[in-house]
């Protein structure tokens, strides 16, 4: 596991521990009772005319520092669904990235598209607490996870009637990657060790896959020349945060991506 990443699981397990202090994994699961309905995150992606944009909701980073300093969640969803995001990635890691489960919750409560909860999910319990919160889709990071918790979580998420996107970097997770029999895979263009960037990452890994599965490229998408390589290489959407954060005007940052 990459150092970064070994850092915030050790982190998130602590986290987790006090989380379930706070509410029980009983307590939690009946909280389901009143959750939204759940929308159908890969539909929304493959219903997109063009490569679907899933938009993300992301205050910080730990190699950034913060991104956005006038960060208010709920609008940015709003903008983010007025310029046609297909989806929206909310970051619910407070620790490392500033983000927070309520802020799911609360988006919520004002878009009409779907919702990923992306977070370093390591234990059933953030299923749990996904889904309560009005998670449609769930990321899992095959670095972060052995085979079986993977597999695990992988196949919790869909009884609890969401979506899986399931990431990884490495090639030498691709067979784990594959036991889930995913319906959803994204790649990560960023390399955990260096922070480097490379969207050619993508292209690989995309041709290790089967040419029907659904296919996510995420991070360091900041071009509508950035969109049409990718675009060109049999994806089927991106995962941007950064550059949409950062811009002024978010509706322009999204019609420069699709539009140029």
């Amino acid at each position: 596991m990459h150092s970064i990443l070994e850092k915030i699981v050790v982190y998130k397990r602590d986290e987790v521990d006090a989380d379930r202090q706070k509410v029980s994994l009983a307590d939690q699961q009946a909280r389901l009772r009143d959750a939204a309905p759940v929308r159908d995150f890969l539909s929304a992606i493959n219903a997109s005319s063009s490569m679907a944009l899933i938009a993300e909701v992301k205050k910080a980073s730990p190699s950034k520092g913060v991104i956005r300093a006038d960060f208010d969640p709920i609008d940015i969803a709003r903008q983010y669904e007025a310029a046609g995001a297909d989806c929206i990635s909310v970051l619910t890691d407070t620790h490392f990235f500033q983000g927070h489960l309520d802020y799911l919750t609360s988006i919520r409560s004002v878009v009409d598209v779907p919702l990923l909860r992306k977070d370093f999910v390591i234990d059933p319990y953030q299923v749990y607490q996904a889904r309560a919160a009005g998670a449609d889709a769930v990321l899992l990071i095959a670095e972060c996870l052995s085979r079986e918790m993977l597999i695990e979580l992988h196949r919790l998420i869909y009884e609890l009637g969401m979506t899986a996107l399931v990431e990884f970097y490495d090639y030498a997770n691709l067979d784990k990657v594959m036991a889930c029999d995913p319906k959803l895979v994204g790649v990560n263009n960023r390399d955990l060790n260096t922070f480097e960037v490379n969207l050619q990452h993508s292209m690989a890994m995309r041709r290790e896959l089967p040419e029907n599965l659904c296919f996510v490229s995420e991070s360091g998408i900041d071009s509508r020349q950035d969109m049409e390589i990718l675009e060109n290489g049999n994806v089927d959407a991106v995962l941007v945060g950064e550059s949409l954060m950062r811009s002024d005007n978010i509706g322009k940052a999204i019609h420069s991506l699709r539009i140029g």
